[in-house]
């Protein structure tokens, strides 16, 4: 991808308004084509400033850092609605299972700013495929991940849309509801009925080199608890609300051109991401997620991370046992030269939180590093996969030994 230096930001930002506002006016009515080309010269202020007044960092204080009064976490236990009538979130905190009312029609900022995806990441201990389709406003996109844990090696391609602004029409609910699109050749569809969910699709020459990628895979066993956060911003009408539901079984296959990769329900488990939000424009965020089966045959996951808004109420740090969830602090992400701006992401991790529940290390197996860099606007992710071996402390004070086990962790910037 051919570099920009920050003096000539201006000039990107104008050339993809003019570029963006002819485009949007043949696929949006005249109400649409305005407010896009308002948010456009929106982002390009935004980004006009930031070159001018640099901030000291983009990078969000390390969670674990919290002073010990912050520690505390707001836990929803009843049903409530996610946003009040100014489109911010009316109760932050974190919740087991889905006890938020996605009440789309409270947002109050616009169509462009609204993200909504759905991430399904299944594997075992070969393979796996990462499956996505998100509606962010500006762009849609259909995207897809095989990663080999063999050889190793991965390939990542995505279908691009622009400005689908609530035509994907994703569902309100993680619980139930189908959602699909098409992009030229490139189909993807998720269907949900409440107990079981089908992801099928076909994605032509997704290598680029020829090779087309089909799959037909049933998830089940929903589990009981997961991992459910309300986050605010700093910022009125901005919110980031998201599921993370771990440790699913998984069974299909997919296809690689004429070589089938199976997906066999004693060995294989399945984590859905799913995301509903309004940003600010700049962030940083660390995740990190794992599901396994453990010797005896019990699953095991968890989802920790940091960086998205307003944490004071909640982290989303969770450990998954048997379909439980097991609420723990505020995770720190330890990746060598992070700290002084130059991460060494194929070195050594550790993953520790500060109850003293979680403390694991981390060793990196693929990076998987697709950058989407326009300056104005980009997506710079590091997702790392490798193998996690530690302890992890349940509610009840038992120990998970985890030894080698295949998990992901990430470092993402976002600007748009």
């Amino acid at each position: 991808m051919e570099k920009y230096d920050s003096n000539n930001q201006a000039d990107i930002a104008e050339n993809a308004q003019e570029t963006a506002a002819a485009e949007v006016s043949d696929i949006a009515p005249e109400s649409e084509t305005s407010e896009a080309v308002s948010e456009i010269s929106e982002t390009e202020t935004v980004a006009e400033e930031e070159a001018q007044c640099p901030s000291e960092t983009s990078e969000p204080v390390a969670e674990a850092e919290v002073k010990a009064e912050d520690k505390k976490q707001h836990e929803i236990l009843t049903q409530t609605d996610l946003l009040d009538e100014n489109g911010n979130i009316a109760e932050p905190g974190f919740a087991k299972k889905m006890l938020y009312t996605y009440n789309r029609e409270n947002i109050k900022a616009s169509k462009m700013r609204l993200k909504e995806w759905d991430y399904y990441y299944i594997s075992n201990k070969e393979y796996a495929l990462c499956l996505t389709i998100s509606d962010m406003g500006f762009v849609g996109a259909l995207s897809l991940t095989v990663m080999d844990f063999v050889t190793p090696a991965q390939f990542t391609n995505s279908a691009i849309c622009l400005f689908p602004m609530g035509k994907f029409n994703m569902p309100r609910t993680s619980e139930s509801g189908d959602c699909s699109w098409k992009i030229g050749k490139v189909e993807m569809k998720f269907e949900n009925d409440g107990e079981k969910r089908h992801l099928t699709g076909v994605y032509p020459n997704a290598d680029k080199l020829g090779t087309d990628v089909k799959w037909d895979i049933v998830l089940s066993d929903v589990p009981e608890e997961s991992m459910v956060i309300a986050t605010p911003f700093d910022k009125d009408k901005h919110f980031y609300f998201n599921q993370k539901i771990n440790c699913m079984k998984a069974e299909g296959s997919f296809t690689l051109g004429d070589k089938e990769c199976p997906f066999d329900p004693s060995d294989s488990l399945a984590t859905l991401d799913w995301g509903r939000g309004v940003w600010t424009y700049d962030n940083t965020w660390y995740w990190g997620s794992l599901h396994t089966r453990l010797e005896d045959g019990s699953t095991f996951g968890w989802n920790i991370g940091y960086g998205f808004g307003n944490t004071s109420a909640a982290s989303e740090d969770m450990l998954f046992y048997n379909g439980k969830a097991h609420k723990i602090g505020r995770t720190e992400f330890i990746i060598p030269g992070d700290k002084e701006g130059e991460p060494r992401y194929m070195e050594d991790w550790k993953f520790v939180s500060d109850d003293g529940r979680l403390d694991c290390t981390f060793k990196p197996l693929i990076d998987r590093y697709e950058p989407f860099d326009l300056k104005v606007m980009c997506m710079i992710p590091h997702q790392v996969f490798g193998y996690i071996s530690g302890k992890c402390v349940l509610d009840d004070g038992k120990v998970i030994e985890l030894d080698n086990v295949l998990g992901f962790a990430e470092k993402v910037h976002n600007k748009w």
